[in-house]
C-alpha cells in the first residue's frame, strides 16, 4: 500500500490521504527522492525493489530527484484538511514542495469563467 502510495505521490506530486498514511508514507517518499538524487544504477534498482513499478521509478530519477538538486531534504509536506464527513478520520494533503497549484481562471463579475475571443481567420469572416 505504502509503495503504491508513493507511486502515485510521484506521479500526480500530489495525493489526498488519512494523517497517519500520509506521515508513514512522506517517509518513504523522501527516501526515494534521496535515492533518485543519487541517481546510481544501484540506487535506481533499490528503488524498483521498493517501489516495484519502473515508470514511477523513471520520473522519480528524471523529474522529481533533479527538481530537489540543491535541497538537503524537507522534499515533502503535510497539509491537514479536517475530519472525513463519513467516519471523521483525519484528512491531509502529501505533496512535494515544489508543487504549484494550476491558474485558475479569472471570473467576471457574474461569476462565470470567461474566454477569450479568438481573432477572426480572415477580414471577410471578421466582416460577417
Amino acid at each position: 500500500m505504502l509503495a503504491n502510495m508513493v507511486c502515485s505521490l510521484i506521479t500526480s506530486k500530489r495525493i489526498k490521504t488519512t494523517l497517519p498514511k500520509a506521515r508513514v508514507a512522506r517517509s518513504l517518499a523522501e527516501k526515494m527522492v534521496t535515492l533518485g538524487k543519487d541517481g546510481s544504477l544501484a540506487a535506481r534498482r533499490r528503488a524498483i525493489s521498493k517501489l516495484k513499478s519502473t515508470e514511477s521509478v523513471k520520473e522519480l530519477f528524471s523529474v522529481v530527484a533533479p527538481s530537489f538538486a540543491d535541497r538537503k531534504g524537507g522534499y515533502t509536506r503535510i497539509l491537514k484538511l479536517g475530519k472525513r464527513a463519513s467516519d471523521s478520520s483525519e484528512m491531509a494533503l502529501l505533496e512535494f514542495v515544489n508543487y504549484s497549484l494550476p491558474v485558475p481562471k479569472v471570473a467576471d463579475e457574474g461569476g462565470v469563467a470567461k474566454k477569450k475571443a479568438k481573432p477572426a481567420k480572415t477580414e471577410e469572416a471578421a466582416k460577417e
